[in-house]
């Protein structure tokens, strides 16, 4: 997976300043995953959001530009991915992709899950067999329109 040129700039600047995206959460007032969306170009910036992370990096007025242009959705190659981490996912949905949707469909009827009105939470649960990642996904129900 390439990360693009503005990605590597903003993400090194943030470790040069040891600071977390829960860090950027407190001092943008958005989420940490929306942030880390921004960061990777996959979401926009209002100016005072752009401004607020750029401040908080502790790079120039240019960057904000880049953080408020829409982006480019969708930036993982058409192939299967081999990173550890985001290959899980791409497993998990392999494996329980429709049984989803089939439950889905029976409790909501005929329709997607919205990626647009849409929220993504990760929490840690300590556990004493090995901590585990909590993903919560909240997407606004969209039935399909008929004509």
């Amino acid at each position: 997976m390439a990360t693009s040129a503005i990605t590597e700039k903003l993400l090194a600047a943030k470790k040069a300043k040891g600071l977390t995206f829960a860090d950027l959460e407190k001092i943008v007032g958005r989420d940490e995953v929306w942030i880390a969306a921004v960061l990777y170009r996959q979401a926009s910036a209002s100016d005072d959001e752009a401004n607020k992370i750029v401040s908080a990096l502790g790079l120039g007025a240019e960057f904000v530009e880049a953080l408020t242009e829409y982006p480019v959705k969708g930036s993982l190659e058409p192939t299967i991915p081999t990173d550890p981490l985001i290959y899980r996912f791409y497993e998990i949905m392999q494996v329980y992709g429709m049984p989803l949707k089939s439950i889905i469909h029976e409790k909501f009827g005929d329709g997607i899950m919205s990626a647009i009105d849409f929220t993504l939470d990760v929490e840690k649960e300590d556990d004493p067999k090995g901590d585990r990642v909590k993903v919560i996904m909240s997407g606004k129900f969209l039935p399909y329109k008929k004509w």
